[in-house]
């Protein structure tokens, strides 16, 4: 631990402190299945309309859940969150969810006119008129927060009403960014203190 000049004691601290503040308790993934059984939420998926994707994932993104996307920068994750958006906005007669999206953009990389792009190729039957992209643009809630401690508050204060609201889909873009500012502030916090 020469490297930080931290002793074992504090960085095991940190290391506890930090994963009860960015981390949900451990669970077995059948005592989730079974959960999930016993609330009914087994049933259904959002399709990605990406074929490999929805066929090794079993139909899509499952409802109920919780669905990490992971890969390098640049692959293309921000602008799957954006597909789902779309998807969870349009309306159920053209396949979509009918429902209003809250995307937490911790990154400031939320593009509107680049969900409308998507939107527009992607089902151009859907968007074709002034009208549907004004609906879609209303229906996702774009929030930019910066810490933990902001998201904490939000996802607390929708708690209550996100059913009345009719949110299908709740992005988190990234929380990797708001975990790693945090530990950084952690241990800048931290290492001024010793």
């Amino acid at each position: 631990m020469e490297l930080l000049d931290v002793s074992l004691d504090a960085v095991s601290a940190a290391v506890v402190h930090i994963s009860q503040h960015a981390s949900p308790p451990c669970r077995t993934a059948f005592s989730l299945m079974r959960e999930r059984i016993v609330n009914g939420q087994l049933h259904g998926h959002l399709q990605t309309r990406l074929i490999g994707l929805d066929e090794a994932l079993c139909g899509g993104i499952p409802f109920g859940a919780v669905t990490e996307v992971v890969g390098p920068a640049g692959i293309g994750k921000t602008q799957l969150c954006i597909m789902l958006s779309v998807l969870a906005a349009m309306p159920e007669s053209y396949g979509g969810l009918d429902g209003n999206v809250v995307y937490i953009d911790t990154e400031h990389k939320f593009n509107s006119g680049r969900m409308i792009e998507i939107a527009k190729s992607s089902f151009p039957d859907v968007f074709c008129n002034e009208r549907m992209v004004k609906e879609l643009a209303a229906r996702v809630l774009v929030l930019q927060l910066t810490s933990l401690a902001e998201l904490t508050e939000s996802l607390q204060q929708m708690e209550a009403s996100i059913s009345q609201l009719r949110v299908k889909l709740l992005i988190i873009d990234s929380m990797a960014a708001l975990v790693s500012r945090y530990a950084c502030s952690f241990h800048f916090l931290f290492s001024s203190r010793y």
